[in-house]
């Protein structure tokens, strides 16, 4: 469950940010690659255990954003977007799983050649790895009818990481964030990865939304906006991202802005999913625009007093 399905709500500067209601949110169930089956990847704090036998196979491999391989800080080039393909699909399933069922999922409209598609792309994934002084053999479980990673590897992860942060209770926002250097594999169009992209994707969401609370709460206004920017950049329907600016806004006192969030707000809720913004929301905006009128007024009765002087100088000229 995310934070706005939670329901929850923190408070912040000019009010209580509140958390979205879940069908605002997109939250879906979906089949996705089994997260379970990468725990024994490395992420801080923490190796595996069983890989300490060999530091030849030791990989930093990125998957959020482009494809990348790291192997003792130098880069490893796998040689094409199918052999890219392939390694990313056994890194985030790494299970001994049968030939054609990996050669489908890669390559699922071309039945034929599937095959010779997944020998070739096997073929170059080795020769890039011996290339970079990995051996493949230490790396790779490769059968006849079988293909995974051997249980014995040790890879940094970056979507391992980002899933610690994630599960992390309190979730680490800012690592998350940090870590999630863009989409999954991105450049590479084969649908076996779309639904992970879409859980990492929504999972980053949150992490924004968590991101923009508790930055509004600490005084790091620049900050929540910046991440409810980035959230509504995402999901122009994430309600609390729209009560995050709409603080923030309440907060450096732009009366305008706050009444140009909200009706932002009111039209994206109306035309999408006819539906109006949640009361928690309607508290917000309503103790944003208390701010900015109290804000103001704070400032013109600061404002130093001429009259007088201008009186001085009339008599002494």
């Amino acid at each position: 469950m995310g934070l706005a399905e939670s329901r929850h709500a923190s408070t912040a500067p000019g009010g209580t940010v509140p958390a979205a209601r879940p069908d605002r949110l997109g939250g879906r169930s979906r089949s996705r690659l089994p997260s379970e089956s990468r725990q024994g990847w490395t992420v801080p704090g923490g190796t595996s255990v069983a890989a300490r036998r060999s530091s030849r196979g030791e990989l930093s491999v990125h998957l959020l954003g482009r494809v990348e391989v790291v192997a003792s800080g130098a880069p490893v080039r796998l040689g094409g977007r199918q052999a890219q393909a392939l390694f990313a699909l056994l890194v985030l399933d790494p299970r001994p799983r049968s030939r054609d069922a990996i050669a489908v999922d890669l390559w699922p409209d071309a039945a034929a050649a599937s095959a010779g598609c997944l020998r070739q792309a096997l073929w170059l994934v080795r020769t890039s790895l011996a290339s970079a002084g990995i051996d493949p053999d230490e790396l790779l479980e490769i059968e006849p009818d079988l293909l995974g990673l051997r249980r014995g590897a040790r890879i940094d992860l970056d979507v391992a990481r980002f899933e610690a942060a994630t599960k992390a209770r309190p979730a680490n926002a800012e690592a998350a964030i940090a870590t999630y250097a863009g989409d999954l594999v991105e450049g590479l169009g084969h649908d076996c990865f779309a639904a992970e992209r879409e859980r990492l994707s929504d999972a980053l969401e949150d992490m924004l939304a968590i991101a923009a609370q508790q930055r509004l709460a600490d005084g790091d206004v620049d900050g929540a906006r910046d991440a409810a920017e980035r959230l509504l950049a995402r999901d122009p329907l994430r309600e609390e991202a729209h009560a995050a600016l709409i603080a923030v806004f309440g907060e450096t006192g732009s009366r305008s802005q706050v009444a140009r969030q909200y009706r932002r707000l009111q039209d994206v809720l109306r035309r999408e999913l006819d539906v109006d913004p949640l009361p928690e929301t309607d508290g917000a905006y309503r103790r944003a625009m208390a701010a900015t009128y109290d804000r103001s007024r704070s400032i013109a009765g600061s404002r130093p007093t001429l009259a007088g002087r201008v009186s001085q100088i009339a008599i002494s000229a």
